[in-house]
């Protein structure tokens, strides 16, 4: 299942997004956690500033399913980690939305790109 451009758009201007993994039952979401988001070719991609060491990153990568809030919008999601050539393109567009950061090194550094992940919206069932 593919975002809206509608969506896509939405979350993309928003300067955070906040991320919420199911905890280890697969029933209940986890504490919602504020990250960077950009999209590169129409995905939604995050990382974890503390890298693969984040806690939400690890229950994301465990449980494959949560919840995204932003925007105003409030989505099912699926996780899947990230890595290869894709990578130089979501640090592109991490310097273009969040250059002036002073986190913007940590988010671009190899232990934050160890940590990425696309975010796709849940299929209904």
């Amino acid at each position: 299942m593919n975002w809206s451009q509608d969506e896509l758009s939405k979350i993309d201007q928003a300067d955070d997004l906040k991320i919420a993994p199911f905890r280890e039952d697969g029933a209940a979401y986890g504490t919602p956690t504020w990250i960077w988001a950009v999209v590169v070719d129409g995905y939604l991609y995050v990382r974890g500033y503390h890298g693969q060491k984040s806690r939400w990153y690890q229950a994301a990568v465990r449980q494959r399913a949560g919840r995204i809030i932003a925007a105003g919008i409030t989505r099912e999601v699926v996780f899947e980690p990230t890595d290869g050539p894709i990578n130089h393109r979501i640090d592109d567009a991490y310097r273009a939305k969040y250059g002036k950061s002073s986190y913007l090194a940590s988010m671009i550094s190899s232990r934050a790109r160890a940590a990425t992940v696309r975010i796709a919206p849940r299929e209904k069932s």
